[in-house]
């Protein structure tokens, strides 16, 4: 289909109780091309009274939801998981107009996303309990596990599919309702998810989808209610900290996936080849926007200077564009002000000593484009170093001793993700397990799977998302004992 097709097909008002409506007072937002600095199309902004019927809908379905058998749930997002694979070129193509991102690498978050609903299906039927015998033989413990009830799903703009499938994958298997509140600046790719999920079977109710341009309007009537029973967060440290605030009255259970400063640690025994390629993959992966971003770049001083000019070779030589065009690997920043923030912490970086070994500025014309960037001699003070760059720009820093390596990566509120790259199999183990993250990437610059369990420690949040782990979020334990008649 073509790019109007595509934007003309998505349905482009609230989902609430299977049905397709208005917001409450009519009113629509914009959702623009950052490529071009365009406007796509306009999408029903959410009232909060669309919230509260929101509600309503999710906690009508929950009962018949959680009894439905786990087979059904499953086969449901088997079949999710297979329209989403067979329409990866429509869905991708509506990701890279929105978000934008290269066609290459909204394919690959579409292939990752619909993963999430493949491996759900198949947790949803290995929910279990256990039986047990009381330690004074006098009576049996029967454990078993429940959906947590109607959750509120708050995704963020970067991986518009992929945070959502990771959140709803799990809910939908563990037999829970949803309200969703996605991005306003992508919020087309979740509201083309849920029409592809009703098609997939899913009852009326199940998920409800909220777009909105005021969050605290969607989240306030959500989390108040004291039925909803669990929130899931992607986004920055400092609104999750609202976030939990919001839900300390009701006690709800929460997951929260936040900001992160990652670290790139580079020894003098690692396969420079190696690092380099897992450099350009862990820095420029969606064009820096990602909370798994490599923010920090710790190479060992006797490396230091062959790595930086590889590194800037290979940034220099990404060829930047809308990312509808071919061989484009490097698309736009999201808005206006995700590029102003860029170029404020480059500036920042260089006024204080940094080098541009290559990009440094905002590139001309249309869209929110920033050339790749690598800045060596970052100086310590520099806040690049402390904050997420959220952006194509690698600042490189040095170190002498693992200790001080180490050192230097633990020193942030952050611990979302390190990386590690090395041929000692001994520093990898000493080295992984001494990073205070959640997730190492050991010789690889990409760590997300859905096999596996995403989340962090610290100011990065709690909780995970995928792998075993994942499905746990949206279940509660019960136990039930049992006394035995002499």
């Amino acid at each position: 289909m073509s790019e109007r097709e595509i934007i003309e097909r998505v349905p482009k008002q609230l989902f609430i109780g299977g049905t397709w409506r208005g917001s409450d007072d009519g009113s629509v937002f914009g959702v623009d091309d950052p490529g071009r600095g365009s406007r796509l199309c306009e999408v029903a902004d959410g009232q909060g009274v669309d919230a509260k019927a929101a509600v309503e809908a999710a906690v009508g379905a929950q009962d018949s939801w959680a009894a439905t058998p786990p087979r059904e749930r499953g086969e449901i997002l088997r079949r999710a998981w297979r329209l989403m694979t067979d329409r990866a070129d429509d869905l991708a193509l509506l990701m890279t107009l929105e978000m934008g991102k290269s066609l290459t690498e909204s394919r690959a978050e579409v292939t990752y996303a619909a993963e999430y609903f493949r491996w759900f299906s198949e947790e949803a039927v290995r929910i279990d309990g256990n039986y047990k015998r009381n330690p004074d033989g006098g009576g049996r413990m029967v454990v078993t596990r429940r959906p947590v009830g109607p959750c509120l799903l708050i995704t963020p703009w970067n991986f518009p599919l992929a945070m959502g499938t990771r959140k709803i994958g799990p809910a939908v298997a563990a037999g829970c309702t949803m309200i969703v509140k996605p991005a306003q600046l992508t919020p087309l790719s979740m509201l083309a998810l849920a029409d592809l999920l009703t098609e997939a079977g899913l009852p009326g109710g199940v998920l409800n989808v909220v777009p909105s341009t005021s969050a605290s309007r969607v989240t306030g009537p959500v989390l108040t209610d004291p039925r909803v029973r669990k929130l899931s967060f992607t986004g920055s440290t400092e609104v999750g900290r609202k976030l939990v605030e919001q839900c300390a009255p009701n006690l709800q259970r929460m997951s929260m996936e936040l900001g992160g400063n990652a670290a790139f640690l580079v020894f003098d025994d690692a396969d420079l080849d190696v690092a380099v390629d897992g450099a350009v993959t862990a820095k420029m992966r969606n064009n820096g926007e990602s909370c798994v971003a490599a923010n920090r770049f710790l190479v060992q001083s006797s490396i230091a200077e062959e790595f930086t000019r590889r590194l800037t070779d290979r940034m220099a030589g990404l060829r930047m564009g809308h990312g509808t065009e071919s061989d484009v690997a490097v698309g736009p920043l999201v808005n206006e002000g995700q590029r102003g923030k860029v170029s404020e912490l480059v500036g920042d970086a260089v006024e204080r000593g940094a080098r541009a070994t290559t990009g440094g500025s905002p590139a001309e014309g249309d869209g929110y484009f920033y050339r790749p960037t690598v800045l060596a001699d970052v100086p310590e003070d520099a806040r690049i170093l402390r904050e997420e760059v959220f952006g194509p720009v690698a600042p490189v820093t040095t170190f002498d001793t693992e200790e001080e390596a180490l050192s230097e990566a633990n020193g942030t509120e952050y611990g979302l993700v390190g990386y590690v790259f090395t041929r000692d199999l001994d520093r990898a183990v000493r080295v992984g397990e001494g990073l205070d993250t959640g997730m190492v990437g050991v010789n690889t610059g990409l760590v997300s799977n859905a096999s596996a369990p995403f989340g962090g420690v610290k100011a990065s949040g709690f909780g995970r998302e995928g792998g075993d782990e994942g499905i746990g979020e949206y279940l509660e334990t019960k136990y039930l004992a049992l006394t035995l008649r002499s």
